[in-house]
């Protein structure tokens, strides 16, 4: 074979990686903008007037959202294409081929894992020139709404798009179960970011919310910036002394 045999197959091989990662930027966009138009929905039935006078704010917070789902999509999609076409990846989809009680587990590895990575490199944000290069993006959002979840600089986004596609060669899961913890983490993305609490009140403030995040304990840190660095779970910040107890909310106007 000479040395260009192989070049024919480039041109196909980059049309479908690139194929690939538009689409899953189209099917990250796209969950963002349900989940958090169904968020907003909410809190416009749930606190009237909460976002009124942030009309300006909230299409900011939708225009680095959009392009925060392209970077995310571009990893994702790399990946993807690499399962489907070559079988890489530890993602499989005989839900027998690991114990059935691994699947519960899988989910829980994969929210630990994603929340130590957010934890340190959100808390290495906010060091003076980070912050001011990259997070102050997201922190311009006073306060946050349902739309401000993926209310990132590009920098910031790129730690974020980066999580879960390397995960999925470090740690088996099975699809469906990777299913869940993208909804778990758009879910809790979101909701944190809204602006008010949507978990009773006997579990955030009950033994629930001393290891849990919900949108109170978020709050804070949008408050006072300097604590309360955690995604799903408050180990980090309580380990590390970093936890600031619960937030307040803005009234409706």
């Amino acid at each position: 074979m000479t040395a260009g045999a192989g070049l024919p197959m480039v041109g196909p091989m980059f049309a479908a990686i690139l194929l690939s990662a538009l689409a899953m930027s189209l099917i990250v966009g796209a969950r963002y903008l349900l989940a958090s138009g169904a968020f907003a929905l909410a809190t416009r039935h749930r606190r009237p007037g909460l976002y009124t006078g942030l009309d300006r704010q909230i299409r900011r917070e939708i225009a680095w959202s959009l392009a925060s789902a392209l970077i995310y999509g571009a990893p994702a999609g790399i990946v993807a294409w690499g399962w489907q076409a070559h079988g890489w990846t530890l993602v499989y989809a005989d839900v027998h081929a690991f114990p059935l009680w691994y699947l519960p587990l899988s989910v829980l590895l994969y929210l630990a894992a994603h929340d130590t990575w957010f934890y340190w490199t959100h808390r290495w944000m906010h060091r003076p020139r980070p912050f001011r290069i990259a997070h102050a993006v997201h922190h311009a959002s006073r306060p946050p709404t349902a739309w401000a979840a993926m209310s990132f600089h590009p920098w910031e986004a790129v730690t974020g798009a980066v999580v879960i596609p390397a995960l999925v060669f470090l740690i088996p899961i099975h699809v469906g179960a990777l299913g869940v913890v993208l909804t778990i983490m758009t879910v809790m993305g979101v909701s944190n970011h809204m602006g008010w609490e949507m978990f009773p009140r006997r579990m955030v403030r009950g033994p629930a919310g001393r290891w849990l995040i919900t949108a109170s304990h978020h709050q804070r840190h949008h408050e006072r910036y300097a604590c309360n660095y955690g995604l799903y779970f408050r180990f980090w910040d309580r380990l590390c002394g970093t936890d600031a107890g619960l937030g307040s909310f803005r009234e409706a106007a």
